[in-house]
C-alpha cells in the first residue's frame, strides 16, 4: 500500500532529523565516541533480529569480510563518528542542515572515482548552489562567527565518508548481489566490535543518570535511528523505488531545524535558512539532472 510507504517516508525523515538533537544531550555526559558506540549496540539489536527473522544472513558471505570491514568504517563507524563530533561543537540546526548536503558529497567523489556521473548544467549548477549553501552556513570569512569551523569540517568529513561508501559498494559490493539488509547488517555488527575494542568506555554509565538522554539515545539514536531507520529504508525502496525513497534526504535539515528552534530555543539566523534551502534546491537540481541523464540514456539502449 502506498499509504505505508508514504507513512514511513515520513517517519524516516523524522527519525533522522531527530537525530542531532539527541546527541546534545548526550554529549553532555559522554563523549562522542561513547555515543557512537551505544548507538550501534542499541541500533544492531533490532538490524540483527530483522535480519535473523527473514533469513538474510549466509555464512558463505563472510568470504567478503574484507568488503564489509571497509563499508563498516565508511557508512557507520567514521561517519557517525563525525557527527557525532560536529554536533557536538554546532547547534543541533546547523548540524541538521549540514546533513542535507551528503547527497552532494556522495555525487562528488561517485564523479572523482568512478567518472560515471553525468556532467550537465543541472549537476553543475546544482552542485555548486549546494556547496554555496554549506560555505554560507560555515562562513570562514567571518572570524566572529559563532559557528565552529571545526564542527562544520567535522560534518563535510561525515559527508565525504559516506559519499566514499556509495563509490565502493557501487564497484566493489553491488556486483556481489547482496541483499541491503545483510550487508548493512553486517557493516553494523563489524563497526560494533570494532568501536568496542577502541573506545575508552570510562564514564560511558554516566549518560543512563539522565533520563532524557537515554531515552534519546537507546529508543532515538539506537531503536530508531540506525535499527528502525534502515528497516524503513528497505521499504520506501520496495514500495516507492529508489529515486523516490531517496528524496528523504529532504526532510532530516527540516525537521532538525524546527526541532532546534522550537524544542530547545536554538538562535537561528535568516542567512542559515537560506543556506539550507540553497543546500535542499542544489540537491533537487542535483537529482534532476541525473534523472535528465538516465531519460536521454534509456532511449539510447533501446
Amino acid at each position: 500500500m502506498q499509504v505505508v510507504a508514504y507513512g514511513a517516508f515520513a517517519l524516516l525523515g523524522v527519525i533522522w532529523g531527530s537525530n542531532f538533537i539527541f546527541m546534545k544531550w548526550a554529549a553532555v555526559s559522554i563523549t562522542p565516541e561513547q555515543i557512537v558506540l551505544l548507538r550501534l549496540v542499541f541500533g544492531f539489536v533490532p538490524l540483527f533480529v530483522f535480519a535473523l527473522a527473514t533469513r538474510a544472513l549466509r555464512w558463505r558471505d563472510l568470504r567478503y569480510l574484507h568488503h564489509f570491514t571497509v563499508m563498516a568504517l565508511l557508512a557507520t563507524a567514521v561517519y557517525y563518528l563525525a557527527f557525532a563530533k560536529g554536533t557536538v561543537l554546532l547547534l543541533s540546526s546547523v548540524a541538521g542542515m549540514l546533513s542535507g548536503a551528503i547527497p552532494l558529497f556522495t555525487f562528488l567523489t561517485a564523479w572523482l572515482f568512478l567518472r560515471d556521473e553525468p556532467v550537465n548544467g543541472r549537476t553543475v549548477c546544482g552542485t555548486l548552489l549546494g556547496f554555496a549553501g554549506v560555505l554560507v552556513i560555515a562562513r570562514p570569512w567571518n572570524g566572529s562567527s559563532q559557528v565552529s569551523s571545526l564542527g562544520v569540517l567535522w560534518m563535510i568529513g561525515g559527508s565525504l565518508s559516506v559519499g566514499c561508501s556509495f563509490v565502493y559498494a557501487r564497484k566493489f559490493i553491488s556486483p556481489l548481489g547482496l541483499s541491503p539488509l545483510a550487508l548493512t547488517t553486517y557493516q553494523i555488527g563489524l563497526a560494533l566490535l570494532l568501536l568496542l575494542v577502541t573506545v575508552d568506555r570510562h564514564g560511558i554509565m554516566a549518560v543512563f543518570m539522565d533520563r532524557r538522554a537515554t531515552l534519546g539515545l537507546v529508543l532515538g539514536l539506537g531503536l530508531c535511528g540506525t535499527g528502525l531507520a534502515y528497516i524503513l529504508y528497505y521499504i520506501l525502496v520496495a514500495r516507492l523505488g529508489a529515486i523516490a525513497a531517496s528524496g528523504v534526504t529532504y526532510v532530516p535539515p527540516v525537521v532538525a531545524l524546527l526541532i532546534g528552534i522550537l524544542s530547545v530555543g536554538e538562535p537561528v539566523r535568516l542567512l542559515d535558512v537560506g543556506a539550507m534551502v540553497a543546500i535542499l534546491a542544489g540537491v533537487g537540481l542535483l537529482q534532476a539532472g541525473r534523472l535528465a541523464h538516465a531519460m536521454k540514456v534509456k532511449p539510447a539502449l533501446r
